[in-house]
């Protein structure tokens, strides 16, 4: 049974999956070699999104897949058009 929305228990709202979060990077010649503070290993991959450029809201990123020291794995990405790096599950 599902819980009426003004009952306790009931979700609050709805919130997207995989939402991109604000991370502090610190890059050398473009790409990523310190992810928060720990130490990028290797950069597995690299890849550019260009869509929407036709529209008032484009996007331009610039993706990296990333293996860090503690041998997490993390994909960040730079919007090439605010010059922000944000954080994102892969």
């Amino acid at each position: 049974m599902v819980a009426h929305p003004g009952e306790p228990g009931a979700p609050r709202a709805a919130r997207r999956l995989n939402e991109p979060r604000p991370v502090e990077v610190e890059a050398l010649d473009g790409r990523p070699v310190t992810i928060g503070t720990i130490p990028v290993a290797t950069v597995r991959e690299e890849w550019r999104v260009n869509e929407r450029w036709w529209t008032d809201r484009p996007l331009r990123r610039r993706y990296f897949d990333t293996a860090l020291e503690t041998g997490e794995n993390v994909v960040v990405f730079l919007d090439e058009l605010e010059g922000r790096w944000y954080r994102q599950r892969a």
